[in-house]
């Protein structure tokens, strides 16, 4: 009777747990819809010109960013095209465009110039509102250089994919190309060798006169 006393209590509190679903809580939805008066917004429009006609067209480019919500330890990866803006609930963040160092530079560079918008209360008496919170380069390798600074969101590039010309091209593409004949008009440089005479033929010796 006592091992059921005992028992009791833990088996309503395990059916108690069963009818209310169990496990962890479902994470909320997250509103994704961009706010009209910042998806008009062209974020970075002189850096966006800057470097586009440098391989890949800048609307061709894609930016990999890491996204850190520090109230939930929740890490989240947004993939985007420069021009674009996601949402995730409270969390707005542009895209203007991304470079990186060609691949003959040293060090190796990838960055982004990323804004980022928070709607929340400047004060606690303040309604709630979207403020721009960063507006700026960031840097894949130099993460130091600029950073995101707020209680609640990190934003960090992971990458930035685009090709400069020439770039992955095959070794048998590279020997067509240095095989190519010239165009027409081009003079050469090498030296032409100049025509040699032949040589004259040697006369016979006369016969002396006072031969028999």
């Amino acid at each position: 009777m006592k091992r059921a006393a005992v028992y009791l209590p833990l088996f309503a509190s395990m059916s108690l747990l069963a009818a209310c679903g169990g496990g962890e809580p479902k994470p909320e939805d997250q509103e994704t819809t961009v706010p009209d008066a910042i998806s008009g917004m062209q974020a970075g429009k002189a850096q966006a010109e800057q470097g586009q006609h440098i391989g890949t067209p800048n609307k061709d480019r894609v930016v990999t960013l890491g996204v850190l919500n520090k109230r939930n330890n929740l890490t989240q990866d947004l993939v985007m095209k420069p021009g674009d803006s996601k949402r995730l609930g409270n969390l707005v963040v542009k895209v203007a465009t991304c470079e990186k160092t060609m691949p003959w530079e040293h060090p190796a560079e990838e960055g982004a110039f990323v804004q980022v918008f928070v709607e929340e209360r400047a004060t606690a008496k303040d309604k709630l509102a979207w403020h721009k919170v960063f507006s700026g380069w960031l840097f894949k390798n130099s993460p130091g250089l600029n950073v995101v600074e707020h209680p609640v969101y990190d934003v960090w590039v992971k990458a930035c994919a685009m090709n400069f010309p020439g770039e992955g091209a095959s070794p048998a593409e590279a020997a067509s190309s240095s095989s190519r004949p010239k165009a027409s008009g081009s003079v050469s440089t090498s030296p032409v060798p100049s025509a040699t005479p032949a040589p004259e033929p040697e006369a016979a010796p006369e016969a002396d006169a006072g031969a028999d």
